[in-house]
């Protein structure tokens, strides 16, 4: 049975010389002062927003009377007012999380270059492990050929590429190709159901007793690397006079650090990507907890009349907890689940790793250790790992929540909530029993 269309982008490694990475990060700069321009018309032109007619013979006029802006392709220059347009709606859309568009530094802000139409790629595969794209002004260009591209080959992915997007990491500039994929409606998954709980000493616990682990993202020596050019950073920003800009050294070295923090994302999104895709092969729903983030990472600093306390550990837990990026984990998972007929359910966070999942009572003193969790109920006692207990008690709130419906609204009632991901409704849980202490 025929199904939707979905978009997914895949990311592969430019090969360039020095002309065509000048070449890419000229386009990139002029792409970010165009959005500042645009931002300063629409915002600041006679007292009322610019309408998109207007922004558009602005950028025509613009490229026709300021030479440097004029060597940025037409296309990606339609592209940053496109962008730019998204982005105020995005911010007053009342159920998105976007901030109100603003100017993009330059030291800050990502260089990306959009290239809009499929038919100026002229993408062709040159070996195994090579393949050639046409970029804009940069000419023809080598990439790594990690993966078949849809449409491109016979007994490939079918599908199609609709345009591309030239990113700069700190590894250098990649390109995201934006595909479209035909997916068939996917059939039921008929496999088991199974809490997930998401730590920072175990990575991923379920509820069947196993636990999902990773090891460090860098190697002792590229850790200790790290760890000194972090300690030479300090010392050079320390020694510079106040105000004025970091000298070329200070500068290498702040790329160099870069370039080490970005291989170990690289690796943690590689590890991500195995893992949850293993997770959603296996299992037909998965329990995680709704948890909020972004309060849990607030700073504990405090105020200057109420300073806070153990700052250097909550500052610590912070890195800690951004590190195994949990928000991720849950995104992937979700849209891989729903591929595959699973989907990935939310359910209520409070109190999950103190309350027992075979007895359902929370007594003091349950959770000895951070590993280590025992019921202190007399008609219970059970015995085991913190962290499979609480994926176990996530799965029971959901089970037991199965089938109850909320108001038309959506609001949620009080002691908790379910929340389906993958095109469910939102339910709330039961009631758990709970035994005699």
């Amino acid at each position: 049975m025929e199904g939707e269309k979905r978009l997914r982008g895949h990311i592969a490694r430019l090969e360039l010389n020095l002309a065509q990475i000048a070449t890419l990060d000229g386009q990139a700069h002029r792409a970010r002062a165009l959005w500042n321009l645009l931002h300063e018309y629409f915002t600041f032109r006679q007292g009322r927003f610019a309408s998109l007619k207007d922004c558009d013979d602005a950028i025509r006029a613009a490229r026709r009377e300021i030479d440097w802006l004029g060597q940025l392709p037409a296309q990606a220059a339609q592209a940053v007012l496109k962008t730019y347009r998204q982005a105020w709606a995005n911010f007053l859309n009342p159920g998105h999380p976007a901030r109100r568009p603003a100017f993009k530094s330059r030291l800050r802000s990502r260089m990306a270059v959009d290239v809009p139409q499929a038919r100026d790629l002229q993408i062709s595969r040159i070996n195994r492990r090579w393949g050639a794209v046409n970029l804009p002004k940069a000419g023809r260009v080598k990439f790594r050929w990690t993966k078949d591209l849809p449409g491109l080959s016979k007994g490939g992915p079918a599908g199609r590429i609709i345009g591309a997007r030239l990113v700069k990491d700190a590894l250098g500039w990649h390109i995201v190709f934006r595909t479209e994929l035909p997916v068939p409606s996917p059939h039921p998954h008929q496999g088991p159901k199974a809490g997930l709980d998401r730590g920072i000493t175990v990575p991923l616990a379920l509820s069947t007793g196993e636990h999902v682990t990773h090891g460090p993202w860098l190697t002792d020596g590229q850790a200790v690397r790290l760890l000194r050019l972090e300690r030479t950073s300090v010392r050079q920003r320390a020694n510079r006079v106040k105000g004025s800009p970091a000298s070329n050294r200070e500068r290498r070295t702040y790329e160099q650090i870069a370039r080490l923090r970005a291989t170990a994302k690289r690796r943690a999104l590689d590890w991500q990507h195995q893992t949850t895709t293993d997770l959603a092969q296996r299992f037909s729903v998965i329990v995680v907890e709704d948890l909020k983030i972004t309060n849990m990472m607030a700073s504990a600093s405090g105020t200057v009349a109420e300073p806070g306390t153990r700052v250097a550990q909550k500052r610590g837990l912070n890195r800690a907890i951004a590190t195994e990026a949990w928000g991720r984990t849950v995104d992937f998972l979700t849209y891989k689940s729903l591929d595959r007929g699973g989907l990935v359910a939310k359910v209520a966070p409070h109190g999950t790793s103190q309350e027992c999942h075979r007895c359902h009572t929370t007594t003091p003193g349950s959770r000895e250790t951070q590993a280590r969790f025992a019921c202190k109920n007399p008609a219970c006692g059970w015995i085991g790992n913190a962290d499979t207990n609480a994926a176990r008690n996530q799965l029971h709130r959901y089970t037991s929540a199965a089938g109850r419906a909320v108001t038309g609204r959506g609001d949620l009632p009080v002691g908790g909530s379910v929340k389906r991901q993958a095109s469910c409704p939102t339910v709330s849980p039961a009631p758990a029993p709970r035994a005699a202490a």
